[in-house]
């Protein structure tokens, strides 16, 4: 799917918007009503998101990308396993490990697990 819509849906959405929009809609073809009253949109977006929306494809169709990076990044973000990333991504847990390696090489991902904060740190200690 074309980089530059998911770019622009980026950026007309937000982040937050755009990850509700290919969460519910991902690889359709979606009409867009001039009027987002007039559709479950504004339910599944948010209403500010719809309008913007409308504005920009008024009574017109998009094809929602996949976005399997960005929602990839996200679910990374949100302490999934790849097992669970697989499953909603509609991949192998394979094709997620690859996935996540070619986002790695664009973007670094932030660390997969929170540190536990009853785990002693034994390298980063100032000198006595």
């Amino acid at each position: 799917m074309s980089e530059d819509l998911s770019n622009d849906l980026v950026v007309l959405l937000g982040e937050d918007g755009f990850f509700a929009l290919v969460e519910a809609h991902a690889g359709v073809r979606l009409y867009v009503p001039a009027d987002p009253a007039r559709s479950d949109l504004s339910s599944t977006i948010g209403n500010d998101a719809a309008s913007r929306l409308a504005k920009s494809y008024p009574g017109g169709y998009i094809r929602v990308p996949l976005a399997r990076e960005f929602r990839a990044r996200r679910y990374v973000r949100d302490e999934m396993s790849n097992r669970d990333i697989a499953r909603r991504l509609g991949l192998t847990e394979s094709g997620v490990e690859r996935l996540l390696k070619r986002a790695r090489k664009s973007k670094p991902l932030g660390p997969r697990r929170k540190k536990d904060p009853r785990q002693i740190d034994m390298f980063d200690h100032p000198p006595d």
